[in-house]
């Protein structure tokens, strides 16, 4: 699923040890999409993703290829929207789009 719009904030970066015993990262961002209603969507990164991520700065345009899930706990689900490739849109002319070139990825 791709998610374009405006970073509007970076969360505080999260850290922890998984049962397993390994050590995780991840750190999550705001996007508004400029849709009428519910147009803010929140994306998280993990481990290598987490250096394309730190990129990003709030106001600017991006396009987020991104992973959505659902977990079930309790009868309850739960989601989750995890980036994986992430595009800066801000720069991006109406000749690239007109001519089909692409942006380069962070």
């Amino acid at each position: 699923m791709e998610v374009t719009g405006t970073v509007l904030k970076k969360l505080e970066l999260e850290t922890g040890v998984s049962k397993a015993g390994k050590e995780w990262k991840k750190q999550s961002i705001l996007i508004d999409t400029g849709g009428e209603f519910n147009n803010e969507v929140c994306i998280s990164a993990f481990g290598d993703k987490l250096e394309q991520m730190n990129k990003l700065e709030v106001g600017m345009k991006v396009s987020i290829l991104c992973n959505v899930y659902s977990r079930e706990y309790n009868g309850r689900y739960f989601h989750n929207i995890d980036g994986y490739f992430f595009t800066n849109q801000s720069n991006k002319s109406s000749d690239k789009i007109q001519n089909g070139e692409e942006d380069m990825p962070f």
